[in-house]
């Protein structure tokens, strides 16, 4: 269920409507051409390009914005009053619809991220189970290695047959689960090499496909940052800011999302940077590894 609220130019609210999902874009279609607000989700992306088609020119804003003009408790009535009155305000920040392609980018860089937290808990399993009966490896991908070789032979006494089944079921999703990854990173050099912007993003000292294609995904429309230390702030470079008084205090770095997926994707563009580095000799990049 959905909930429109319609203002007029004067900023009073004029319409309250529920609607059930399936009769969303018939109620737009009845519609002269007007603004649309909505709150950035998961699915925004898609109502504001099926909006656009209709006429209508859409806002997407993060909800963090809108919160201050609820007035009263929140439900769907207020939030949606919220809303028509955010969206007109002139010195709102508003959130870039993305397209197809770049929220099928971000999708696999998700997933790819997803699969990489199951592959290290299956990991940690095996070699918790293994400690069980006192059998240790070290720490590493040969590690994990010697421990499935250990599962394989069956001459090998130190495990129980129940035991050895389980962990013959742990190591055929591991080899399943490595095989996904490598398959997700062939498609991020494929998406990169067929992306104008992310290749340019790719001559960067430090950045590689995977962070180029994780950022070219993520910015929606590059022009919406004044400068590159609005970008910065945005991506989450900078701490937190508390600061009251004239005095100054700063927290810790920002933990959004959109940081952490490009952090890990950075970890990954310094390990591209480091093996060009000591390639082509180039003594910058391998500094800015160290």
């Amino acid at each position: 269920m959905r909930t429109a609220a319609a203002g007029d130019a004067a900023g009073q609210v004029v319409i309250r409507h529920q609607l059930k999902r399936r009769h969303v874009l018939a109620f737009f279609e009845k519609l002269p051409p007007c603004l649309v607000g909505i709150e950035a989700c998961a699915s925004s992306h898609y109502w504001s390009r099926e909006l656009e088609t209709l006429g209508h020119t859409v806002r997407l804003m993060p909800p963090a914005y809108v919160k201050p003009y609820v007035k009263r408790q929140k439900n769907d009535s207020t939030d949606a009053e919220a809303i028509c009155e955010a969206v007109t305000r002139p010195n709102m920040r508003f959130v870039p619809a993305k397209t197809v392609e770049q929220q099928s980018c971000l999708m696999l860089h998700r997933a790819r991220h997803l699969f990489i937290r199951q592959q290290t808990a299956v990991i940690n399993s095996i070699r918790a189970y293994f400690a069980e009966f006192g059998i240790v490896a070290p720490v590493g991908r040969q590690g994990v290695e010697q421990l499935l070789e250990v599962v394989a032979d069956t001459d090998d006494r130190r495990l129980p047959e129940v035991a050895r089944a389980c962990l013959a079921a742990l190591g055929s999703q591991l080899r399943a689960l490595k095989a996904q990854i490598l398959e997700f990173d062939r498609r991020i050099i494929a998406w990169h090499r067929s992306n104008a912007t992310s290749k340019r993003l790719d001559a960067i000292p430090g950045v590689g496909p995977a962070l180029a294609t994780a950022l070219v995904a993520s910015v929606a429309d590059a022009n919406a940052f004044r400068s590159g230390r609005d970008f910065s702030a945005w991506v989450g470079l900078v701490p937190k800011q508390n600061s009251s008084g004239g005095k100054d205090k700063l927290g810790s770095i920002a933990d959004a999302a959109v940081v952490v997926r490009l952090r890990h994707d950075e970890a990954l563009g310094r390990d591209d940077a480091t093996e060009h580095a000591v390639n082509a000799g180039d003594q910058l990049r391998a500094f800015a590894r160290r």
